[in-house]
C-alpha cells in the first residue's frame, strides 16, 4: 500500500523525550516500512524516519515561538498530504489535539482515517458529527464509547518495543510516577500514598506550572524526590527499578502508555479504575485495579506480591508493535476496498 501518515508537527519524530502521541507515531512509521509499504511521513524536518520524509517546517513549534498560531502549522502539514492524495492509497492523521483532518474528508480523492489521542468530550463529538461517514481508530473501547455516533471502523491498543523495554527481576526499594503533572494524571494523590505507606517516590515528568506551583512543596529530595523529564534509557531504568509503578488516574484516559511500559519491563502498576485502565492492565496478572485512594494504600502490598517475570511475559504478549501495525493494515485494506466499491 502507499500511505500517507501525518504526524503532529510541535516536535519531531519521534519526540526527543516524551510524547505519547509521536512515539505511537513514529512505531507504526517504520514499523509498515519493514512489512513493505510505501510510507510517506508528513513531520518536521529533524524527524528520523524509515520512511520518506516530507517536511514542510525544518523544526517544530515546541522549539520556535515564532511557530505561531500553532493551530495553521499543524493544518498546512495536513494540507500537504491532501494535496497529493492521489499518490497514496491511505491517509493517516494521527490528531494529537483534534481532527482537523474532517475539514478534508469530502475533499480529498483518497480516504483519510483518523486517530484520537484524547479522550473527546460530548461537545467536541457533537461537533465532528458534521461528518459522521468520516472513519475514525479508537485507541481503545473506553475511546470509541465517547466516540458513539462517529463512524469507528476499529479499535487498535497502542504497541511499544518490548524488547527495548529491560526486564528487572529484583527491583529497589521506591514508587515511580511517570506523566504529566497535571490534576487529570493524579500526582498530588501519588504523593499522598507514597506518603501513608512510608516510602520514597520518584516523579519524573517535565517541570511546568503546575509542578513548580502544587507539586514542588512536596518534594523533600528524600522521600519526594524529584527526577525531571527522562529520556527513554533513563525512563526504561526507572521503571525496572520501582516496587511498582503508581497512576492514581484522576482523568478518564483513552490508554495510558506508561503502564504498558512499566509492565514491560516487569513492573507491576497500582491503577485507579478510570477510562481504560481495565482494558491495559490485568487486573492481579500486571497490577491491581483499585476503587478508590484508600483502598490502595491499604492494599498496595499486594501488588509488590504479583510474579514481576509473569507482568513482563503478559505486556509483551499484549503491547508487541507488530499486532499494533497488523491491525492498522487491517483497517488500512478495509477502507481501501470501501472506496473502491464505492
Amino acid at each position: 500500500m502507499k500511505i500517507a501518515h501525518i504526524a503532529p508537527v510541535a516536535t519531531t519524530i519521534p519526540p526527543p523525550k516524551s510524547g505519547s502521541v509521536e512515539t505511537m507515531t513514529s512505531l507504526l512509521t517504520d514499523g509498515l516500512v519493514a512489512r513493505g509499504h510505501d510510507v510517506t511521513l508528513f513531520a518536521t524536518g529533524d524527524s528520523t524516519t524509515k520512511a520518506k520524509l516530507h517536511a514542510t517546517y525544518p523544526h517544530g513549534y515546541w522549539h520556535d515561538e515564532n511557530m505561531w498560531p500553532w493551530e495553521l502549522y499543524e493544518m498546512l502539514n495536513l494540507a500537504a498530504a491532501v494535496e497529493r492524495g492521489a499518490d497514496f492509497d491511505i491517509i493517516h492523521y494521527e490528531a494529537a489535539y483534534y481532527p482537523m483532518s474532517l475539514a478534508f474528508a469530502r475533499l480529498s480523492p483518497t480516504p483519510i482515517v483518523q486517530t484520537l489521542h484524547h479522550s473527546p468530550s460530548a461537545a467536541e463529538v457533537k461537533l465532528w458529527l458534521r461528518y459522521p461517514e468520516a472513519p475514525f481508530v479508537a485507541i481503545s473501547n473506553e475511546q470509541a464509547r465517547l466516540l458513539s455516533g462517529l463512524n469507528i471502523v476499529g479499535t487498535v491498543l497502542h504497541g511499544i518495543v518490548t524488547d527495548a523495554f529491560t526486564f528487572r527481576e529484583k527491583p529497589d526499594d521506591y514508587l515511580l510516577f511517570l506523566g504529566r503533572f497535571t490534576d487529570g494524571k493524579g500526582v498530588l494523590q501519588a504523593i499522598e500514598i507514597a506518603k501513608r505507606v512510608g516510602m520514597r517516590l520518584i516523579l519524573a515528568a517535565a517541570e511546568d506550572d503546575y509542578y513548580r506551583e502544587k507539586v514542588a512543596p512536596h518534594v523533600d529530595g528524600r522521600y519526594i524526590e524529584y527526577y525531571g523529564e527522562a529520556d527513554f534509557a533513563a525512563k526504561v531504568k526507572l521503571y525496572g527499578g520501582a516496587r511498582a509503578l503508581l497512576y492514581p488516574i484522576q482523568a478518564r484516559e483513552p490508554f495510558g502508555l506508561v503502564l504498558a511500559e512499566a509492565m514491560a519491563c516487569g513492573t507491576p502498576v497500582a491503577a485507579l479504575d478510570r477510562g481504560a485502565v481495565r482494558e491495559v492492565v490485568d487486573d492481579g496478572v500486571t497490577g491491581l485495579v483499585f476503587d478508590d485512594l484508600e483502598q490502595m494504600v491499604n492494599d498496595l502490598n499486594r501488588v509488590f506480591d504479583l510474579d514481576r517475570k509473569r507482568v513482563h511475559q503478559r505486556a509483551v504478549a499484549r503491547f508487541g508493535v507488530a499486532r499494533m501495525v497488523d491491525e492498522y493494515v487491517d483497517v488500512y485494506r478495509k477502507l481501501m476496498e470501501a472506496h473502491r466499491a464505492r
